[in-house]
């Protein structure tokens, strides 16, 4: 060898380190490895890289089983358990086992990047993962999964990977008995069991094992709650790890590039997806020990499983209301602030989390990826169709102690308890009508406004609400529609359907354990056990009688006119609802009126024709057993046996006359009423309303109700039903 080769590559020589280091770590690569074409410049250096490919890995750890293929490599392992750090960070107080280690980590503090991929500028603190990354670039000396295709850059994170398309948990604890699919999983497990937890943090008062000598100040704060140095700079929040930066980041660009094939869900993240498909693969592989409940991930086992502890260690300070988990409080305390930061382009509707605008804008989109099995009907979320589908069924497990009402969700029963209670805290500013709901109050408030922005295409029809138009849709296109089997109605919701019903039964089961009457549904049967339940102590303004709204308040009183909000323009009749309202004005449009065939009488309702249907059928199955008269209706009866009885229940307030029916206790009542109604055409003044109300139809120089048979019109309704019956020569 030459003298100047010598001055060159003298490794022996008194040289500096700076000019002596790069010439030693750069000589020439002479020895190759056969297996995977890796280069070495030392011979020794080769021998150690073979035995990876042989796999043998003689050395092991007598504490975890750990095995290695070098000695130096088992000694440096030791020193984890032997939980000596004697490496410590000045700037973050974090420790290391290797002075190697504190090295690499003094890096991260520095932020300096010095190594770049010439291919796609990804910077790296150091140039060994600068050359793992390129191999994702060059696909050289990557390692295969064969199962499933996937390529990784390590062997250990090809071994890692294996580990996924296994099924069984081989690695027990012997302290719990719990299983692990891979080793390394069982050794982080089994440090819970061999931590000594001797030190308290003087931050939060907890326990932890720190197996240095350091302070407790400098311990588990940042082994354990790292400082969040990295902050977004779109909503502030903070992040220990910058990779979590950039996750959270991808949130506020909006792009969701992972699709989900079988319903178009999207996400922002790869791994989100995969844990997305495993709703539809249907697998559930963790299973709760006490429910039988299955989940997709072991995750969602842990969280369910607090709910059979009945903890609930998280509180709110604002309301008192307490949570099994801290995600949980953390979502609920966004309600408080009000703030809705998340907001739908296509409709302008603002929610408080990311989640629920997703949600929402599936309806948007209008793809129902979820089906009914039963009757078909399409949702949008897994959710939805469950609960949809707990109708079929026919259980509801949650019922009311106070009323016997059952329901099939446990919400449901607390929002009917609410009624029990008494409890309106939500009131209309502009009529006072109160409310146990604030979703109630809304949709209360568009009917102030006289707003319906939602009109049906087919037949023109407007509402105020758009699940209303939803919902008429039903009956036009007759999809999502519920048909009676036994005369073929359709409805347009299931509740309805099984309200209708119950017009085909001629039974009554359901019976007031007050008053003995009974009725075919459960819900008449609670409608009319608030009569018994109210109180009635106010008198009405209007006419003196006792009821159960207070006369002075802006809520009408049932038993007069004086108090009713809704009045016909036409006649000047009033009505305490608006819905009763509506029918009656059908009388004077002629719109949507049911008329009997044989005598040619008008009805507002289905339900008052087929009643009146029953005296042109001559069918009387109701029989009195006392005299053997027939009767029509139930109603009929009972009225009349009270002709035998004698028996007269409805009795005047004003005097000691008592009646068989309450109509003609309520029109005798009117008579010990004062003459207050004046008419303001004439000078004659009325005792009743049922009086001024005839006498003000004297006054009307149009005629309001029609004949549907020939052009006549009239002022009343008697009048009209007497010439009706001319037509059909009755």
């Amino acid at each position: 060898m030459s003298s100047t080769q010598k001055d060159q590559h003298g490794a022996r020589s008194q040289r500096s380190q700076e000019a002596d280091k790069p010439h030693r770590r750069k000589r020439e690569k002479t020895y190759t490895c056969d297996e995977c074409g890796k280069d070495f410049t030392r011979k020794n250096s080769l021998k150690q890289h073979q035995i990876i490919h042989t796999g043998e890995r003689p050395f092991s750890c007598d504490l975890c089983g750990k095995s290695f293929s070098w000695k130096g490599h088992l000694k440096r392992h030791q020193l984890i358990h032997s939980g000596v750090k004697a490496y410590s960070c000045d700037q973050c107080g974090r420790a290391f086992t290797h002075s190697s280690h504190l090295q690499r980590h003094l890096v991260t503090h520095s932020g300096i990047k010095a190594y770049s991929c010439d291919i796609c500028g990804k910077t790296f603190s150091r140039r060994g993962s600068r050359n793992i990354h390129l191999r994702i670039h060059t696909r050289h000396d990557v390692y295969c999964c064969e199962q499933c295709g996937k390529e990784f850059t390590t062997d250990s994170s090809l071994q890692q990977h294996m580990f996924t398309h296994t099924e069984g948990r081989p690695y027990k604890c012997d302290l719990c008995e719990k299983t692990f699919k891979a080793p390394h999983y069982l050794r982080q497990h089994q440090q819970i069991h061999t931590r000594k937890r001797l030190y308290k943090c003087s931050y939060c008062e907890d326990q932890h094992g720190a197996r240095s000598q350091r302070s407790q100040e400098a311990d588990k704060p940042h082994r354990r709650k790292r400082e969040k140095t990295y902050t977004c700079d779109e909503c502030g929040k903070d992040f220990t790890g910058k990779g979590n930066l950039k996750q959270h980041q991808v949130i506020h660009t909006g792009e969701r590039p992972f699709s989900c094939d079988l319903c178009g869900k999207t996400f922002s993240l790869k791994g989100h997806l995969k844990k997305h498909q495993l709703i539809h693969s249907g697998v559930k592989a963790y299973s709760c020990d006490q429910c039988g409940r299955a989940f997709t991930q072991s995750g969602h086992l842990q969280s369910h499983l607090v709910t059979h502890s009945g903890i609930k260690a998280y509180s709110c300070d604002e309301c008192g209301k307490d949570f099994t988990q801290s995600g949980q409080l953390q979502r609920h305390l966004v309600t408080h602030s009000g703030i809705k930061a998340y907001s739908c382009d296509e409709c302008g509707k603002d929610f408080t989390q990311s989640g629920q605008l997703q949600r929402h804008l599936v309806t948007h989109s209008g793809i129902k990826a979820y089906t009914c099995d039963e009757c078909g009907k399409g949702f949008t979320g897994k959710a939805s169709l469950k609960q949809h589908q707990v109708i079929h069924t026919g259980e509801r497990p949650f019922s009311c102690d106070l009323c016997g009402k059952s329901f099939s969700r446990k919400d449901y029963l607390k929002q009917h308890q609410l009624i029990h209670s008494g409890v309106k805290a939500y009131s209309c500013d502009q009529c006072g009508r109160a409310f146990t709901q604030s979703s109630s109050l809304q949709n209360h408030l568009v009917t102030h406004s006289g707003i319906k922005a939602y009109s049906c295409d087919i037949c023109g029809k407007t509402f105020s609400q758009r699940w209303y138009r939803n919902r008429h849709l039903r009956i036009h296109t007759r999809h999502d529609v519920y048909c009676c089997e036994q005369c073929g109605k359709y409805f347009a919701t299931d509740a309805q359907l099984q309200c209708h019903m119950f017009t085909h039964t001629e039974g009554r089961p359901y019976k007031c354990d007050l008053c003995e009457k009974t009725f075919k549904s459960p819900h008449y049967l609670r409608q009319h056990q608030q009569i018994h339940t109210r109180k009635r102590l106010y008198k009405c303004s209007y006419c003196e009688k006792q009821s159960d709204t207070d006369g002075s308040s802006s809520q009408p009183c049932h038993h007069c006119g004086g108090g009713k909000d809704f009045h016909c323009d036409l006649c000047g009749k009033t009505f305490s609802w608006q819905a009763a309202l509506k029918r009656h004005q059908r009388r004077h449009t002629g719109d949507k009126l049911k008329y009997c065939k044989e005598c040619g009488r008008s009805f507002t309702t289905s339900r008052d024709l087929k009643q009146h249907e029953l005296i042109h059928s001559g069918v009387k199955k109701h029989l009195c057993d006392q005299c053997g008269s027939s009767f029509t209706t139930v109603s009929e009866l009972k009225r009349h046996k009270r002709v035998h009885t004698g028996e007269k229940p409805y009795k005047c307030r004003h005097c000691d006359k008592s009646f068989s029916c309450s109509s003609s206790r309520n029109k005798h009542e009117r008579t010990h009423m004062e003459g207050n109604y004046s008419c303001d055409q004439c000078d004659k003044s009325f005792r009743n309303l049922s009086s001024y109300s005839e006498h003000k139809r004297s006054h009307v120089t149009n005629k309001l109700f029609h004949c549907y048979q020939c052009a006549q019109t009239f002022t009343s309704l008697s009048a009209l039903c007497k010439h009706q019956r001319d037509h059909s020569g009755l």
